[in-house]
């Protein structure tokens, strides 16, 4: 019977800590030299038998067929089911089969249980095709396999058009908070298996696992194969389509950490800086000091691309033209400027963090009309650097810490998982000797974070282009989690080296004024999946995909982004370079009298 355990790549492991350079160099050079042909292999065998499984058979049929398999439940879900996440009204699921269990159950070296947990739903109604949903944050949890096109109020998602859908927890369960307080999320990096899961083997072994699944129960195989997720979510994506081209007719991803181990080492440069203003962070800044600095930046840039209406689509030009030094008080502060402290911090934060070489270890920000989203969540810019939902901490101290120390570092950082421990743990993060362990690897951990967290030469995608696959990713230019200067560059990078055609199998739509994932005054709600089918099968290439502000639902958006018939303000989101001009007539909150033109 054929086995189905993930292929490995593991470079060799590095003598001794170099500097940031040198060991980016290295770690490069290892990525390619073991991992450079992963996504040439040739794709698993997906046998469709002649005759279709029902549902309630599936749990007796599978593990029969498939090695190391334990299925925990495969039900019949009758339609009607609604996600009260979704805009209301909740949408009804269709009829569907759920199916769940674990694959390659195994014991840590950590003594916990590990396993590739999944859950995949089949609608009764299948338009033949198949979809990971790559879900975000650090996985551990085995999110409802719907496939939902975007987190923004949709109104639909992958399983009402039709998609059999696979969502997976990425080889590792969640701790209890009552076991592990706010590292219950990250204590899998003491496992140098479940690391390798969370980066890319979760993905590379359940995929092709999935599919015979998918093809038992309906008596065929799909036809077409897409990926789509944002955040940790758009970097498996990215990963997926330099590693697993084979796998994949589309990819969509969304505000994609594919540097996610550089970004959290910006996470520790963000903290110190807050910290010199205000030891307690979230004091650092007030929700009025940075709607003072988003204000600043309309008034600098918003008429830069012709018109003013709230939204900077000219963010390239914008950096020129905005400058923080202006809003700093003369004397004593006061609710119409900022600190010499507090400029210099937000100097500091956009600028990026270096070592004390001077050397850049992640990229620098845009400054855009998004940094002053206050609404606490899991998206906003004030969220993730200032004050989040848990703890009252910052995202990137209480998340975000953990990660570094645990998943991105080798070996593992320990700390203790107390809002004070973690935040503290940043604070002293050194630049020079800390950041090189996210390149580091040894005869524990024998791949780095860069090496298992990032797409393995990811400028090189003709593998992907080939096969004539599609990539669609998008990013907030207030993404205050994942830098879109970082993403901009991977494209220039990507285009550059496939002779200016890149765009013939991939595009960039860079978002104004939106966070990360969702929020921010933006237009945040659209469907690019199906734009991606589109693409994918019937050679429409999308140009513009026309997004709305949920004026109402997101409370980073004026009341006033309304048409004169009371419609939301919509917009077209352009793949870049292009930007959004009005046409010079006709509503400027009505998208349709707007072109994507390049700057």
């Amino acid at each position: 019977m054929t086995s189905f355990a993930a292929p490995t790549c593991t470079p060799a492991p590095t003598p001794s800590r170099p500097s940031f350079r040198a060991a980016a160099a290295l770690g490069a050079s290892l990525v390619l030299a073991g991992c450079a042909q992963m996504a040439d292999a040739p794709p698993a065998p997906v046998a469709a038998p002649t005759t279709p499984v029902a549902c309630a058979d599936l749990a007796r049929a599978l593990p029969e067929r498939i090695p190391n398999l334990r299925v925990l439940g495969a039900e019949p879900v009758p339609e009607g089911l609604t996600v009260g996440s979704m805009a209301t009204p909740a949408p009804r699921m269709p009829a569907h089969c759920r199916l769940f269990g674990v694959l390659n159950e195994r014991k840590g070296v950590d003594d916990l249980p590990y396993g590739l947990g999944f859950e995949l739903r089949m609608p009764a109604n299948w338009n033949q095709r198949f979809l990971v949903q790559a879900n975000g944050g650090s996985d551990g949890v085995v999110v409802p396999a719907f496939g939902n096109v975007v987190s923004n109020g949709a109104t639909t998602n992958a399983l009402m058009q039709g998609f059999a859908v696979l969502s997976t927890d990425a080889g590792h369960r969640t701790v209890p908070p009552q076991q592990a307080q706010l590292l219950g999320g990250v204590l899998f990096g003491l496992d140098p298996q479940a690391r390798l899961d969370y980066g890319y083997q979760a993905k590379q072994t359940l995929v092709p696992v999935a599919k015979r699944m998918v093809a038992a129960h309906y008596g065929q195989a799909p036809q077409r194969s897409y990926m789509m997720g944002c955040s940790n979510g758009g970097r498996h994506g990215m990963v997926a389509a330099a590693r697993l081209a084979h796998e994949f007719d589309g990819i969509l991803a969304g505000n994609p950490g594919f540097n996610l181990p550089k970004a959290a080492v910006q996470h520790a440069w963000d903290i110190q800086a807050l910290s010199r203003v205000n030891p307690d962070v979230k004091a650092a800044f007030s929700p009025s000091d940075m709607r003072l600095v988003a204000g600043s930046v309309l008034r600098a840039c918003d008429s830069l691309d012709g018109l003013a209406d709230g939204m900077v689509d000219n963010h390239r030009a914008c950096q020129s033209a905005f400058r923080i030094e202006p809003l700093q008080c003369q004397g004593e502060k006061t609710d119409a400027c900022l600190s010499a402290v507090q400029v210099q911090a937000l100097k500091d934060m956009f600028a990026g963090p270096r070592n004390s070489a001077g050397e850049r270890l992640y990229a620098d920000w845009p400054w855009d009309a998004g940094v002053g989203a206050s609404a606490i969540g899991f998206g906003s810019w004030r969220s993730w650097k200032l004050e989040g939902p848990v703890a009252g901490l910052p995202i990137i101290g209480a998340l975000g810490a953990g990660s570094l120390a645990y998943v991105f570092s080798t070996p593992p950082q320990r700390v203790t998982g107390s809002p004070g421990a973690l935040m503290e743990s940043l604070r002293v993060f050194n630049f020079d000797t800390d950041a090189p362990r996210i390149f580091a690897s040894d005869r524990n951990f024998r791949e780095s974070a860069m090496s298992f967290m990032t797409p393995p030469d990811p400028t090189n995608l003709r593998a992907f282009a080939r096969k004539g696959a599609k990539l669609m990713v998008y990013h907030g230019v207030s993404d205050p989690v994942f830098s879109v200067n970082d993403t901009i560059n991977w494209w220039d990078a990507l285009n550059q080296r496939h002779n200016g055609r890149a765009a013939d199998f991939a595009r960039l739509y860079t978002i104004p004024g939106h966070n990360h994932c969702q929020g921010g005054p933006s237009t945040d709600q659209f469907d690019m999946l199906s734009a991606l089918v589109n693409w994918v099968e019937k050679g429409q290439a999308p140009d513009r995909v026309m997004a709305t502000a949920r004026v109402g639902a997101n409370a980073d958006v004026p009341g006033n982004w309304v048409t004169a018939d009371g419609r939301p303000r919509t917009r077209p989101l352009c793949p870049y370079p292009a930007q959004a001009r009005y046409s010079g007539s006709g509503d400027i909150n009505d998208g349709q009298n707007f072109v994507c033109r390049a700057p």
